[in-house]
């Protein structure tokens, strides 16, 4: 949590905490989080004053919310000076992963990052326990990824072992393995990267068993994580796998995960709405369309009805079997990221659905000959106890691409592809980790 002498700092949490004890004691009703966000929008305009950007709109000063325009990605990106709170001392400096352009200087007051710890810890508590020993595998450096994980385990009582394997000179994999065997920790937060290197890694050593023992779950963050790829994980592991949040640097954490791979949407936290042929209506289950959100905890960078750029789908709260009553969220990414291969249209998800089904494979890597993909090139990566032949591999692949339409130039494996696709939690879009380009 903020350990500030600061009296602003002891509110907030207060506040947070409070507010977070009345939403469980009312299990998230409708009617009472519908009056708590009208009540921190009420609150928000006067935030949002102080920012240049929404200080010029005629709809913020007279409180109009109704009329108020969509606040474009592109927008912000452009000139981010204009969308901080003036005269702000700040609390801690992020920058966007510019996995969608260049990255973005996002300060956070220590209101900011009150609130969306105690937000988050209203689903986590799901799956964190006082005294539970958690690990996180998530870097701390430039994106807050890694002192969220922090400062929800604090909150809610859990001891905390942080290891990066990828700081060099700190942690590496055998001081991993070695703070595995003695921490022996129930849960652990980690980019898919990062645990698909480490679980190769065990498995050439032999010791995936031992080290995996007494771990119950694995809390996926930090990068894009599809079905497949959890499947594969919790089979190797043999525990639960756990999509866990779903957010930005620029908004906050507008979803979490229950214990059941779901994606709740915060709505004590966030205004959601959906773009329907280009007109924002609310977030209510059975629409689709793309998000758009009002943060309504933040205060360094308050964001009225900002396009998040993503796809979703709100479901109902009593779809999901874990009781909790919150919208579902199902996040299907940007149109964006997605990439034609033969006039084929594929996403991180549909490769990944044949390739992490495969026994043999733990990763890939997407080549398109510059300027026009019209080569393609499927890069396998090996699992280390694949024993058949190569051969094999690759035709059983390039089948099943066949089948849905795809027909790769060339399917060739490695015994290991480069670090950039595993380091986790610094490049979260998948066209930087899976895709490249070569002339």
């Amino acid at each position: 949590m903020v350990w500030s002498p600061d009296s602003t700092a002891y509110r907030s949490l207060v506040e947070a905490h409070r507010e977070r004890l009345r939403l469980l004691e009312r299990d998230f009703d409708p009617e009472y989080l519908a009056a708590l966000r009208a009540e921190k929008l009420d609150r928000l305009w006067d935030r949002l004053l102080r920012v240049p950007h929404f200080r010029d709109l005629p709809q913020a000063r007279r409180r109009r919310f109704a009329d108020a325009p969509i606040t474009r990605k592109a927008r912000l990106k452009s000139d981010p000076g204009r969308f901080v709170a003036a005269g702000d001392v700040y609390h801690r400096y992020y920058e966007t992963s510019g996995s969608t352009g260049l990255p973005t200087p996002t300060p956070r007051q220590v209101q900011d990052t009150t609130w969306n710890t105690v937000s988050v810890a209203a689903v986590w508590g799901r799956h964190l326990r006082a005294g539970d020993r958690v690990a996180s595998l998530l870097p701390s450096d430039v994106v807050p990824v890694g002192d969220l994980v922090a400062g929800v385990a604090d909150y809610l009582g859990a001891t905390l072992l942080r290891a990066y394997p990828f700081a060099q000179g700190i942690c590496d994999w055998d001081r991993l393995e070695a703070l595995f065997a003695g921490y022996a920790p129930r849960h652990v937060f980690a980019a898919p990267g990062v645990l698909l290197q480490w679980t190769r890694l065990l498995k050439q050593r032999g010791r995936l068993e031992r080290v995996s023992a007494g771990v119950e779950s694995l809390l996926l963050l930090g990068e894009v994580s599809t079905p497949p790829l959890r499947t594969r994980l919790g089979e190797e592991w043999g525990a639960r796998v756990v999509d866990v949040s779903y957010g930005s640097t620029e908004t906050g954490t507008i979803a979490a995960a229950c214990e059941h791979d779901r994606l709740h949407l915060l709505a004590h936290s966030h205004l959601a709405e959906v773009l329907v042929d280009g007109r924002p209506v609310p977030a209510e289950p059975g629409r689709r369309g793309e998000l758009v959100v009002t943060t309504l905890n933040n205060y360094a960078r308050p964001l009225l009805r900002y396009a998040t750029g993503d796809l979703v789908t709100v479901g109902d709260a009593a779809d999901c079997p874990c009781g909790l009553n919150l919208p579902t969220l199902t996040v299907h990414g940007r149109e964006a990221e997605s990439l034609s291969v033969g006039g084929v249209p594929l996403n991180a998800g549909a490769i990944e659905e044949i390739v992490y089904t495969t026994r043999g494979i733990t990763g890939y890597l997407v080549q398109l000959k510059r300027p026009d993909a019209a080569a393609t090139r499927l890069v396998l990566e090996r699992d280390v106890d694949h024993d058949g032949p190569e051969d094999a591999l690759h035709a059983e692949v390039a089948d099943r691409f066949r089948a849905i339409g795809v027909h790769w130039t060339q399917v060739t494996s490695v015994a290991q592809l480069p670090q950039l696709s595993k380091a986790g939690g610094s490049q979260k879009n998948w066209k930087r980790t899976n895709v490249q380009w070569v002339d």
